[in-house]
């Protein structure tokens, strides 16, 4: 694991490398975003280093950059906090990263795969709707897609991709029913406007990708020894010839991460019955054993660029 600096969109940019450069060629590059006053090493911290597996298997290299003072400039019309009333150039970062790693660690710009939590689920979908062309595929963690009226990108043409969204029902902060944050959560957070729903997120995502079959849901078992306090629903937007849309609605869990590692009890239950960054991972890898329809996507992702005004 080592921590780098590179020069983006004006600004000395940190971010973490864990994987090693003499690694094989062609590895798929994880892009993980942490969460609103976190670091890329707190939210590896956080997640108890759960995401770090495809590196040390050797078939992937992760990163986890670092946002500015502690967040990422998403597309939200009413963010508030220093990334975004400074303008600072995420999407730049990205696109720097990538091409740095493309080099140093001989990473497949076409199996570049964005993950994030919270606010840095919010960047990943700024991602697929202003950059579509950076990323094959988008995995959103507790966060929700923002209302039209308080979108950025709203107006961004559809640049379908496979998309993996996980969401307690329970979340104190980001309301899994989506409308507009509680008070505290406008203050301590810098957020506001109105969001949709997750199910409508979810459903959001299968249109833009042409989806027009019914979603098919599957409860999961509890893993032995759970105490059964949460449960998980798998949602599956499925079409042949159409990149896959698939929502974990955790029961009970709140702005967490379900996985090994648990996360401080304001912030709600953490489900454990299942591996966020497995589902990940294998959602990814089942999409690259079944690749989607070839199409140019970076003619197919000009869009506008977010106001901020």
């Amino acid at each position: 694991m080592t921590r780098h600096t590179i020069e983006a969109g004006g600004r000395p940019r940190t971010y973490t490398v864990v994987g090693p450069r003499d690694g094989a060629d062609a590895r798929a590059l994880y892009l993980i975003f942490h969460g609103s006053r976190q670091t890329g090493a707190k939210h590896r911290a956080f997640t108890g280093g759960a995401f770090d597996a495809p590196a040390e298997r050797g078939s992937a290299v992760v990163v986890y950059p670092d946002g500015h003072k502690g967040n990422w400039n998403d597309a939200r019309r009413s963010s508030a906090f220093p990334a975004r009333l400074e303008n600072v150039d995420d999407v730049a970062f990205t696109r720097a990263l990538i091409g740095e790693l493309t080099v140093s660690h001989r990473i497949d710009p076409g199996r570049v795969f964005a993950v994030g939590y919270s606010n840095g689920g919010q960047m990943v979908m700024r991602l697929a709707h202003e950059a579509p062309e950076l990323i094959a595929g988008a995995a959103v963690i507790a966060a929700t897609m923002p209302a039209p009226e308080d979108f950025l990108l709203a107006g961004a043409p559809p640049v379908p991709m496979p998309v993996l969204l996980v969401h307690g029902t329970k979340d104190p902060i980001i309301r899994y029913e989506g409308g507009r944050p509680s008070w505290w959560v406008r203050t301590v957070f810098k957020v506001g406007g109105q969001s949709l729903s997750m199910p409508r997120t979810a459903a959001y995502f299968a249109a833009r990708n042409g989806i027009t079959a019914e979603p098919v849901s599957t409860t999961l078992p509890h893993r032995p020894g759970s105490t059964g306090r949460t449960t998980v629903e798998r949602t599956e937007h499925r079409q042949e010839g159409r990149p896959p849309v698939v929502l974990y609605t955790v029961h009970g869990g709140g702005h967490t991460i379900p996985g090994p590692a648990k996360g401080p009890a304001v912030i709600g239950r953490t489900n454990q019955d299942v591996s966020t960054a497995d589902l990940v991972a294998g959602f990814f890898e089942d999409v690259r054993r079944r690749p989607e329809p070839v199409r140019n996507r970076a003619a197919d992702s000009a869009g506008p660029t977010p106001r901020t005004s």
